[in-house]
């Protein structure tokens, strides 16, 4: 007997239709080394410890503030702005998904690579904002030329995911001068590993967003804290949309601890120079294994094997408890995209990565 065909009720008609981002696995086992999301491998600032003890129950029964002004001045402060040129949100997701639906509401499509955040096309299908994908070069580089034709707006993530490379900041202007009628969007989230930051260029370009994360270098990945920079008629905008949907977008721990970490500057340095002290070791030894990658400025290392497949290497680690990102899409397929974790953990890796390729080999 034939399966009976199922009704499709009318109001299903009515339901948005996407096809949802797939995060990063979020395994939870005991001596697993998890370098698959990039999260920062060292806990946060001892000022952010401080900040937790400090808060205090009573006060939760209480809304945050809709205007988070503790963490808006703090940010400020950071990177010498006005405080009506700072956006924060619920992570840089939030922040860019805003941006997103305030910025991009022409019929001319936005811009970004065909290989970078794949949330980019996910949130351009939910918002209907049409968008086109210029290829990045066999290397993986963004071509500037790509981005001079009419478009709706442009997003850029520098350096970029998932290969770390980082554009310099001519490349950067280069965009900006020749798209002055849209919003440009650059997505920072790994900036602080090796790139320069587009924060300088504000004062030149009022189209300019700068997006930032504290989940990266700043170890806070679990309380999802993210901003953006711009002119104050672009955060005004943001902010517009933001109170028509949701007015307490950061809750009262978010705002507190956000403010903590970004005011221990000895820490965050230290924390990233010992990152990106173990990414160019790691480097090393990879190439000695036979992998090749480009060169990345972020938190991870985008690598191939010159003989074994990414998804055979992918599969082995993980019987290893060892977790790393395998994209199984397009130009990407046979690259590993490998977290950089503390030292300790990277020699664990390394040595597992060796006896997996020969296991293979064989």
């Amino acid at each position: 007997m034939e399966k009976e065909e199922k009704i499709r009720k009318p109001w299903e008609n009515y339901i948005r239709k996407v096809e949802p981002y797939t995060p990063g696995e979020q395994p939870d086992k005991p001596e697993m080394i998890k370098l698959n999301t990039n999260e920062n491998p060292y806990p946060p600032s001892p000022k952010v410890d401080k900040a937790i003890c400090d808060l205090k129950a009573e006060r939760m029964r209480l809304y945050p503030d809709p205007a988070a002004k503790v963490l808006v001045k703090a940010l400020a402060e950071y990177h010498h702005l006005s405080e009506d040129q700072v956006f924060p949100g619920v992570g840089s997701d939030d922040v860019l998904a805003i941006s997103f639906l305030t910025f991009f509401n022409s019929n001319r499509p936005i811009l970004f690579p065909d290989i970078t955040y794949s949330f980019y096309c996910v949130w351009a299908n939910l918002f209907k904002i049409p968008f086109e994908c210029p290829a990045v070069d066999e290397n993986f580089y963004i071509k500037a030329e790509d981005y001079t034709k009419e478009n709706g707006g442009i997003v850029i993530a520098n350096p970029n995911a998932p290969t770390g490379i980082a554009e310099n900041l001519d490349f950067i202007e280069r965009i900006l001068k020749e798209n002055q009628d849209v919003i440009v969007i650059i997505d920072e989230a790994y900036i602080d590993f090796g790139g320069v930051s587009a924060v300088t260029l504000l004062p030149k370009y009022e189209n300019l967003l700068v997006v930032r994360t504290f989940s990266k270098s700043h170890s806070m990945a679990g309380m999802r804290i993210g901003y953006a920079l711009g002119s104050p008629f672009l955060i005004q905008a943001m902010n517009n949309v933001k109170y028509s949907y949701n007015s307490y977008t950061m809750s009262q721990a978010a705002l507190a601890l956000g403010a903590a970490a970004i005011q221990d500057e000895e820490y965050f340095r230290e924390i990233v120079q010992k990152i990106v002290r173990t990414r160019e070791e790691t480097k090393k030894a990879l190439q000695e294994l036979g992998f090749s990658f480009p060169d990345s400025k972020a938190n991870f290392i985008f690598a191939t094997h010159q003989s074994v497949k990414a998804k055979d290497i992918f599969e082995r680690l993980r019987k290893e408890n060892i977790y790393v990102r395998y994209f199984n899409k397009p130009r990407i397929d046979n690259y590993l995209r490998i977290t950089i974790g503390t030292e300790h953990e990277m020699e664990i890796f390394l040595e597992k990565l060796k006896n997996c390729l020969s296991e293979i080999g064989n």
